[in-house]
């Protein structure tokens, strides 16, 4: 009996224990306040990518081949003649494919046509060059011009720049919520963010032969953007 009781003193013992530890955590539980801030920082496009290709077609694959080999080596040349590196010239794309030709009275095939398309990824880098540069490659034999993006080389300043902007926005509207509920903050407790920095495109087709006047290309301007979220203790 005497053992019993010592078991069931100890179990209330362990359980008052437990409960008080519950309450003391429920009292000092932290309160907190989260806000999300947001930074946006506008840019001038200072590069641009390009794809450039040239496809043709024939009845007979070589043929069209080499045709395609022609075109495309002076679409290189010609980059590279307006000072394009070698470097920022690269093959995206490569392909042949076929077609049938079929009888307009009978509908049975008669032959095939092959196309090829040859396309190159090309980086500019002097934008001031860029519309004497699409006049020289549709002159030389581009015939598929497709997804102008612009863009910034070089973003580090200005991502510091959305970043601060996002804070000084966070802590701004954390003050003015406190104020608003008569509360006071305190430290920062956590912070997490995420940055948007879409390039700016422009698409286009080209032709058989150079238009008459240089192309007119408008870069624009291209935004970067940071989104913070941050929790601050309530004192």
């Amino acid at each position: 009996m005497r053992t019993k009781l010592t078991v069931l003193v100890s179990i209330l013992v362990l359980a008052l224990a437990l409960s008080a530890c519950g309450s003391a955590a429920a009292v000092n539980q932290t309160s907190t306040l989260n806000v999300s801030g947001n930074g946006l920082v506008s840019l001038t496009p200072d590069i641009a990518y390009i794809y450039i290709g040239v496809n043709t077609e024939g009845g007979d694959v070589a043929l069209a081949v080499s045709q395609n080999n022609t075109q495309s080596q002076a679409l290189v040349d010609a980059l590279k003649n307006l000072g394009v590196a070698t470097e920022d010239i690269q093959t995206s794309n490569f392909s042949v494919w076929s077609s049938t030709k079929s009888d307009p009275i009978t509908y049975q095939t008669v032959g095939y046509t092959y196309t090829v398309q040859n396309t190159v990824y090309v980086t500019v880098r002097d934008l001031s060059t860029l519309g004497s540069l699409l006049n020289a490659a549709v002159g030389a034999g581009a015939n598929n011009i497709n997804s102008i993006s612009f863009d910034v080389a070089d973003k580090t300043a200005a991502m510091a720049q959305a970043r601060q902007k996002a804070m000084d926005n966070a802590d701004s509207l954390a003050n003015e919520l406190a104020q608003v509920a008569g509360l006071h903050l305190g430290k920062i407790l956590n912070i997490s963010y995420s940055e948007n920095s879409p390039s700016f495109y422009y698409g286009m087709g080209g032709g058989g032969a150079a238009p008459a006047a240089e192309v007119p290309i408008q870069p624009g301007q291209t935004q970067i953007s940071v989104s913070v979220n941050v929790t601050y203790e309530i004192e």
